[in-house]
Parts: C-alpha cells; sequence; structure tokens
C-alpha cells in the first residue's frame, strides 16, 4: 500500500524552485536609490580629492615661493596618474570585482588625503598628491563598469549622470572648503578639512553600497587584455569618444587651474574663501549632467554634444570680460557645458562597449584625466606668458577640435546609413 500523501513534500518540492533571477536596477526598484546615493558619495569623494589643490593654487604659490606653473603640477600630478593606471586598475576590478576595488582605491586615497596637508616641501607634495590619484584611478572606470552591469540600459545614462553629478558637488564643495578654510587658518588646513570631508563619503559609500549581483569575475590574462584594449582602440566610435572626454576635460583642466590666479590679482583682489565660493557655479554641472538623459531622449547623442560645446565656447567668450558679473557668467556656462557633454560622452562608452566595459570606461577616464593634466599645464603656461585671453586661446582649440569630431561623427554615421540601404537596394 503506497505512503499517505503528506504537504511535506509540497514543501520541499517548493523550496526547491529556483529564486527569480536579479532585473538591473532602474528608478522606483529596490535598491536603486542606495546605489545612487552611494556613488554620488564616490563621486563626490573622487573630484574633492583630486582636486583639492586647485583653489588654493595661488597660496600654495606663495608658501612654497613657486610659480603658477610649478604649482599647477599639484594637480597634473594627480590626474596624471589617475590617467596611467586607471586601465591597469579596471583590468584588477575584472578579476576581483568592482565594489572590492571601489572600496580599497577610496580607503587608499583618504589615507593618502590625511597625509598631504603635512608635506614639507613642493616636492613632497606633488609627489603624494601623485599617490592619490593613482588610488583614485580604481574608483570611475570601476563605478562606469558596475553601473553598465546592474542598472538597466535605459536607466544608464541617468544613473551616470547621478555620479558624474557627485562629480560637479564634490568639486564645488572642495574647493569651497579649501579656500574659506585657507582663508581662516592656511592652505595646509584647507587641504586637511577636505580629506576630513572625504573620509565621511567613504564611509557613506561603505555603508550603502549594493553588493553586485551581475558581476562575473574574469581570469587575469595579459594576452586577452591587450587584445580587449586593441579592439576598443580600432573602434572609431570609441575613438571619438576618447577624443570628445579629453577635449572637454583639457578646457576645464584649463579654465579652472588659472581662474583663481586671475582673480586674485589686480582689478578683482579677491580672497581666498570668496574664490573658492565661485566654484558654487559647480551646482550648474550637477543640473546639466543628472538632466544629460533627458538631453540626448529629446536631441539624440550628437545633438546634445553640439549643444553643450556651444554652451562652453560662448562661456569663455563671455569670460574674457573684465566684469566679474560676466566672468561668473561665464564659469556657469562653462561648467554646464562641460558636465553635459562629459555625461553624455561618458555614458555612450559604456553602452558602446559590449565586452571588456571595465577596459572601455578606463580608456575614457585615462583620455579624459589626461586632458585634465594638459590643461591644466597649458593653460598655466598660457596665462605665464599671455594672460587670461591665451588661456582662453587654448580652451578655444579645444572646443573646435570637439566640434571637429562630432562632425566627423556625423558624416560617417551619415555615410553608413546610406551604405546600409544600398546593400538593401541590391538585396
Amino acid at each position: 500500500m503506497p505512503p499517505a500523501h503528506t504537504g511535506a513534500s509540497t514543501t520541499v518540492a517548493a523550496s526547491a524552485l529556483p529564486f527569480p533571477a536579479p532585473e538591473p536596477r532602474s528608478p522606483g526598484r529596490p535598491g536603486y536609490r542606495r546605489m545612487s546615493l552611494a556613488l554620488f558619495a564616490a563621486g563626490l569623494a573622487t573630484f574633492a580629492l583630486l582636486y583639492s589643490t586647485q583653489a588654493l593654487l595661488p597660496a600654495i604659490s606663495d608658501g612654497f615661493g613657486v610659480t603658477a606653473g610649478q604649482a599647477s603640477w599639484t594637480v597634473s600630478a594627480a590626474t596624471g596618474a589617475l590617467a596611467l593606471f586607471v586601465l591597469p586598475l579596471s583590468a584588477l576590478s575584472e578579476r576581483f570585482g568592482r565594489t572590492r576595488m571601489m572600496t580599497w582605491s577610496m580607503v587608499t586615497a583618504v589615507a593618502v588625503a590625511l597625509l598631504v596637508p603635512f608635506a614639507p616641501n613642493l616636492e613632497w607634495l606633488v609627489v603624494l598628491r601623485a599617490v592619490q590619484g593613482a588610488a583614485i584611478a580604481g574608483i570611475p572606470a570601476s563605478a562606469m563598469a558596475y553601473l553598465a552591469e546592474e542598472v538597466k540600459p535605459k536607466a544608464l545614462v541617468g544613473a551616470i549622470g547621478l555620479f558624474v553629478a557627485g562629480n560637479s558637488i564634490g568639486g564645488m564643495s572642495g574647493r569651497l572648503v579649501t579656500g574659506w578654510a585657507a582663508q581662516a587658518w592656511g592652505w595646509r588646513a584647507g587641504l586637511l578639512t577636505v580629506a576630513v570631508l572625504s573620509l565621511a563619503c567613504a564611509v557613506a559609500f561603505l555603508v550603502l553600497l549594493p553588493r553586485a549581483r551581475f558581476f562575473r569575475p574574469a581570469s587575469l590574462n595579459p594576452r586577452a587584455l591587450r587584445g580587449t584594449v586593441a579592439g576598443h582602440l580600432r573602434d572609431p566610435l570609441l575613438l571619438r569618444l576618447y577624443g570628445i572626454g579629453a577635449l572637454f576635460m583639457t578646457v576645464f583642466g584649463a579654465v579652472y587651474t588659472v581662474i583663481g590666479y586671475r582673480l586674485v590679482e589686480e582689478p578683482f583682489s579677491l580672497g581666498q574663501g570668496v574664490i573658492g565660493s565661485i566654484f558654487l557655479v559647480y551646482l550648474v554641472g550637477t543640473v546639466s549632467s543628472a538632466a544629460a538623459g533627458q538631453l540626448v531622449a529629446r536631441t539624440g547623442r550628437r545633438g546634445a554634444l553640439y549643444l553643450a560645446v556651444t554652451t562652453t565656447a560662448l562661456g569663455l567668450l563671455l569670460s574674457l570680460s573684465d566684469a566679474l558679473p560676466a566672468i561668473l557668467a561665464g564659469l556657469v556656462l562653462i561648467t554646464a557645458g562641460f558636465f553635459a557633454g562629459h555625461a553624455v560622452a561618458s555614458s555612450a562608452v559604456s553602452r558602446t562597449a559590449k565586452t571588456g566595459r571595465a577596459q572601455a570606461s578606463a580608456l575614457y577616464q585615462s583620455a579624459y584625466y589626461l586632458g585634465s593634466s594638459a590643461g591644466g599645464t597649458l593653460g598655466a603656461l598660457a596665462y605665464h606668458s599671455g594672460g587670461w585671453a591665451a588661456t582662453v586661446g587654448i580652451a578655444l582649440l579645444a572646443v573646435a577640435g570637439v566640434v571637429s569630431i562630432t562632425l566627423y561623427g556625423s558624416h560617417a554615421a551619415r555615410a553608413e546609413r546610406r551604405s546600409m540601404h544600398l546593400a538593401a537596394v541590391a538585396r
């Protein structure tokens, strides 16, 4: 006689059923808000630390008795080291995970930040800043790859826009805090203050970031890595996006490395705290980067880039005025155009790369921060030789480069569509 059927077998069978596969995160879904806040904090700390000396360059020049060009290396060393290390660290993130790489990078960068204020001379300050930039390199590319894996494609531009918005808030708050702290207690106190601010961001990041659900570790195969990087560098669209990111950042690096020197001199003679407060215009970048997704939806990627580059160029021309309100208005336009263009280009990289997304994002970040180093150094040298007009000239050349690349992209897209149409007709 067969055994009586009980509810136990039903329970076991139900428990054996697999759990539903997790869905990519999107606005309104569980974990999306925590993820956004965590990466916002990471973006804030990244820019606050990376550009912590930028608003203090006149004070650092006075403190060490060096020129604007020499002092600018405290910015260029950090951004240059980031550009060099972002690719190898992104490769490590493919093996050990995005969240682990971002965590170790954040902890190391904050630890170095606590040492930076005690640098005994310019040489040590530059060395520490280079180490800090190398540590920070693990954050941007890993964050972009994490978002590309964890977020629905339709929500990706908006999610990356929020990370970039954190960059803009970090750039603003870091310069604002360091400026007023430096005016009250000196530039070393300013650097210590931004280190403490970044420590708070690191804690928030560690507490809030959800675990990765779609990451699959890959082996550390140098040959495969070379093949992935070579493949990205052979992709015409990715190459154009890398060039656009580098040129946009050349503009931004030149303008914001030099603006403090211009405003501390006659006829403005502004104090360090007031100069730091000018970086409140970064709030405009927060809005424009967060709105980049809607802009692309309405105008397309190239239309959004044309709008961003036009806004940036108008701001540069307006900044040539000797009237402080006009200069501030110019900075608003430059900042809005830059952050919108950066959000559009960086999100396009993540969507274009079908494999090796971390390496694709790393190459973009490398080009982007090389542009920052070039812009800061060239902008300072131009200012030393020809004043603000020479710095604007360097920035306008970079703007012209963005326009040329975007026009070429439009032409290439039309030619590809025409070729596909003719092939369809022939069949």
